[in-house]
């Protein structure tokens, strides 16, 4: 019998990217501060949050495989987190066009009662179009991305925004790099395939 798999996070787009895996999995919202540090890197930033949401939950379910994935976006060495509101997503999507931006997924597998602990990180690049205000604005209103990093769902409309993406996992990108958690799980001993 597996172990109960925990996906230590509240957000629908990963929870819908772990379905695809075709496991059972409970969802534990983990209760992390998500403050950047001062001269952390972004791949640091999201290593060090992927693994503490990994833990918070993992600490209440010590027998559990728990997964924790963090994402942040970054241009010109600025990280940018989700807007949270229209104007900030206005102001996002502005400074994005025809530039690149990498986005660092990192995701963490744990389990405390056997040690196991597994940290990986994923970039993927996105080069954006280059968009007036309308045609930002439109998007931003038809698809209201302001709980994504970056301001958009690569997923959905947002694909009308870029003019070329490069990584190894275009799952990352949304929020949880499959390619390398299906490993990550089969090293935990969780049948995938």
């Amino acid at each position: 019998m597996q172990p109960q798999l925990i996906l230590a996070s509240s957000s629908p787009f990963r929870r819908e990217l772990l379905q695809r895996l075709h496991l059972d999995f409970d969802c534990v919202s983990p209760d992390v501060d998500e403050s950047t540090r001062a001269g952390e890197s972004a791949v640091d930033y999201v290593c060090r949050l992927a693994r503490a949401k990994a833990l918070a939950v993992a600490q209440q379910h010590s027998d559990a495989i728990v997964i924790g994935s963090d994402q942040c976006a970054l241009l010109d060495d600025v990280i940018l987190g989700k807007p949270g509101n229209h104007d900030k997503a206005l102001q996002q999507l502005r400074s994005a066009q025809g530039r690149t931006v990498v986005f660092h997924t990192a995701v963490c597998v744990m389990c405390l009662s056997s040690g196991l602990e597994l940290l990986e990180e994923s970039p993927f690049e996105v080069e954006f179009r280059q968009l007036d205000d309308h045609q930002i604005d439109h998007y931003l209103r038809m698809e209201e991305p302001y709980q994504c990093a970056g301001s958009f769902k690569a997923e959905g409309y947002g694909a009308c925004l870029f003019r070329r993406m490069r990584g190894d996992d275009p799952n990352a990108l949304i929020g949880l790099p499959l390619f390398k958690l299906t490993e990550m799980l089969e090293a935990a001993g969780i049948e995938v395939v």
